[in-house]
């Protein structure tokens, strides 16, 4: 979570603060993810881990639009910016991979 919304940070920092509605879209997400990326570093309740879950699948649904049909008018081409949208999809993936893994384990122990 941390790595993804820093990332957004830099890029918002670097350029898309200055597209209409995609800026303040990154200045949330990056807000959002290092918010609940700090939390769960702290102890968050274990719905925030559904929350980063939930987060990192939407951050990739919109990075798939913004790639396809567009998100609010903004499309982007490829993998641009390199390396950040790479390092993004990356975290983003790990979140959901780990929260999926998390979930199997509190299903398996609660089973037993």
């Amino acid at each position: 979570m941390l790595a993804s919304g820093l990332i957004h940070a830099y890029l918002y920092i670097h350029g898309y603060r200055h597209i209409p509605d995609i800026g303040t879209a990154f200045l949330l997400q990056s807000s959002a993810f290092c918010a609940v990326g700090v939390l769960l570093a702290a102890g968050a309740p274990r719905w925030f881990a559904w929350a980063a879950g939930l987060l990192s699948a939407g951050a990739l649904g919109a990075f798939a639009l913004s790639r396809t049909v567009g998100l609010f008018g903004f499309v982007e081409t490829g993998l641009e910016p390199v390396p950040y949208a790479v390092l993004s999809v990356v975290a983003e993936v790990v979140a959901v991979l780990a929260v999926g893994m998390w979930a199997v384990g509190v299903r398996a122990a609660r089973s037993q």
